[in-house]
């Protein structure tokens, strides 16, 4: 490549670095960068975790024991009626005084947040976002709000690593997966589970399945999630040792589960935010409202005091079958309420555990009528088809059982239950539970991942070869009356050399300038544009998606492509021509066909 003139050459080494397009996937040494920075990062979202597991503690023993302890207890045990009613209320009304002097940000349940950050707001947080939403939460489950710990300490994560990615020049992408990387962190570092948590990254947050993100962060969850081990300890959060032999039965349930499972998600969402419409109807400030909300928590904890709080207890309980029937109806009942009228106010809280709960109770019921030997089953598919139908994420809800409870023997009728209730969710809720706050911002976020035929589409495939080209020897004169006379269609043309190599691009409004400017008529356009600046080109082999993105920056109509070897011209490339991909698309969308066998023995099509 040593001959080539010092422009190009630079243009194909950085062509070089930032394509790679015959390859798989893009390799840099990015990965090694950000996958050392994700260590860091994982290590602090696990004390994160830990810090607001303690901090959860220490408001829920002040509030309902009035002891300072920080041990993670239920928040109905050994408490009075007078501290059932009053710590709620205690509760919202702080948490309404930090959003409304603080932060307006740490409302609700921290991942619509952390979604909005990455797509509108370029993957930055605010410092004092990590810091107030944290407190919040743990103020609002402290005092008995039925949340989990996980979206507070997701968005925390998140902030955090937005924060630690800010203070480095990195783009926007990499920040993103610093981002992602903290807030999927504090979830395996709060539930133990790492692969769970990476496949919430993919399916949720990355919006993309690449190794320059997906790497770094598995790396921070699973640091995350050995120091968990160090500091909360070891095994699954609700063991489950019953072994399960699914039969043909089973996987027919499974599906009337996740059948199920799918409504009572479509229900509980639309719940929440009609609830969120009616407190937006209300004449009082939005400071307010998690103190009215608080209300539907204290008269639930008097109603059914386990419904407060986080409720893991309450889980594990229902998974081993130590609570069953009406007891649970009044639990799912009560927890409900609660849940969708205290989220609604706009409190600081997270959505899993609560999830987990309603979908236990949901299969404890069920194994009252489903038929077969195995009623501990149906708690667990339940709570797993609960979490995709809500949140829309089946794969991971599918790990996230499993590595809850450890309990593998589950896990084909778990995939029956998932998808069910991921269909039944897809074809009635038009968003999840997770998007429709940010749409209803205004802001719109596709989730559905797709290859981009731009991205993989090589530019020698939609370019023009047959060009008219200027020779390098014409005058500004002869160009401006041959070539752009009021009779020529086109707006531009190449300038090439006798050898057939690219000097530059004219067009227009370069005749147009150099005759204001008063250059000589009879001066050669070698000459001239060997003056100016390097021609902005493209290699063949690059994708369109690539040449796309040059054209947009450089304000371009068309770009030149030429052979990288020997300069020479090898087509034109215009706004059109990467149009051209998508006529595929159309085609493999749109167009039916059928293909059969003739008399011949040979396939033919009848396409529509």
């Amino acid at each position: 490549m040593s001959n080539l003139p010092a422009w190009l050459h630079r243009k194909y080494e950085r062509w070089k670095l930032d394509t790679m397009s015959q390859s798989d996937f893009r390799p840099g040494i990015g990965i090694l960068k950000l996958s050392l920075m994700a260590v860091f990062v994982g290590v602090a979202a696990a004390f994160i975790a830990y810090a607001l597991y303690r901090m959860i503690g220490l408001v829920t023993n002040i509030s309902f024991r009035q002891e300072f302890s920080s041990a993670f207890l239920p928040p109905a045990l050994h408490a009075s009626t007078l501290a059932i009613v009053l710590a709620p209320l205690a509760g919202g009304l702080i948490v309404g005084l930090i959003a409304r002097y603080g932060s307006d940000r740490i409302r609700g349940h921290g991942i619509p947040e952390a979604l909005e950050a990455i797509l509108f707001r370029k993957s930055k947080m605010m410092a004092k976002v990590a810091i107030l939403k944290p407190l919040s939460a743990a103020i609002a489950i402290g005092t008995g709000g039925p949340f989990g710990a996980e979206g507070p300490i997701i968005m925390t994560g998140g902030a955090m690593g937005s924060l630690f990615g800010q203070m480095f020049y990195l783009t926007a992408m990499e920040r993103r997966t610093l981002l992602v990387a903290g807030a999927c962190a504090g979830m395996s570092a709060t539930f133990g589970t790492p692969i769970a948590a990476t496949l919430l990254a993919v399916e949720l947050l990355l919006f993309e399945l690449r190794p320059r993100s997906t790497i770094p962060v598995a790396i921070a969850c699973f640091v995350a999630d050995a120091l968990r081990i160090a500091l909360l300890g070891s095994g699954a959060l609700f063991p489950l040792a019953a072994i399960f032999h699914p039969n043909l039965a089973s996987f027919a349930s499974a599906a009337v589960c996740g059948f199920l499972a799918g409504l009572m998600a479509t229900l509980l969402t639309a719940l929440v935010y009609r609830v969120e419409d009616i407190f937006h109807k209300l004449p009082v400030h939005w400071m307010w409202w998690p103190l009215i909300g608080a209300v539907a928590v204290s008269v639930g904890g008097l109603i059914e005091p386990q419904a407060l709080g986080v409720g893991y207890d309450v889980i594990g309980k229902m998974l081993t079958g130590q609570m069953v029937g009406t007891a649970i109806l009044v639990f799912m009942l009560v927890k409900s309420l609660m849940w969708s009228i205290y989220l609604g106010s706009g409190t600081s809280g997270g959505v899993l555990a609560p999830l987990l709960a309603m979908g236990a109770g949901l299969g404890g019921l069920e194994a009252m009528a489903f038929p077969g030997s195995e009623p501990l089953l149906w708690p667990l598919l339940s709570m797993g088809a609960m979490l995709a139908g809500v949140m829309r994420l089946p794969f991971t809800s599918i790990m996230f059982a499993l590595e809850l409870t450890h309990n593998a023997s589950a896990l084909p009728v778990l995939l029956v239950s998932c998808t069910v209730a991921y269909g039944v969710s897809v074809f009635l809720m038009r968003r999840s539970i997770l998007t429709e706050k940010i749409a209803r911002r205004g802001l719109d976020i596709f989730r559905e991942y797709s290859v981009d035929r731009l991205e993989h589409t090589p530019v020698r495939e939609v370019m023009t070869t047959e060009m008219i080209t200027v020779p390098g020897g014409v005058s500004v004169r002869e160009l401006a009356e041959r070539y752009f006379g009021p009779d020529q269609p086109y707006r531009a043309f190449p300038v090439v050399d006798a050898d057939g190599a690219l000097l530059g691009v004219v067009d227009r409004r370069d005749v147009q300038r150099w005759l204001k400017e008063d250059v000589s008529r009879d001066a050669t356009l070698a000459s001239i544009l060997d003056d100016g600046k390097a021609p902005v080109i493209a290699l063949p082999d690059e994708s369109c998606q690539g040449v796309a993105v040059r054209m947009a920056v450089e304000t371009l109509d068309r770009i030149p492509i030429v052979d990288a070897d020997r300069r020479k011209l090898l087509g034109m490339v215009t706004r059109y021509d990467l149009l051209k991909p998508y006529t595929h698309y159309h085609d493999q969308e749109r167009v039916r066909e059928r293909f059969f066998l003739n008399g011949n023995g040979k396939i033919a099509s009848n396409g529509e």
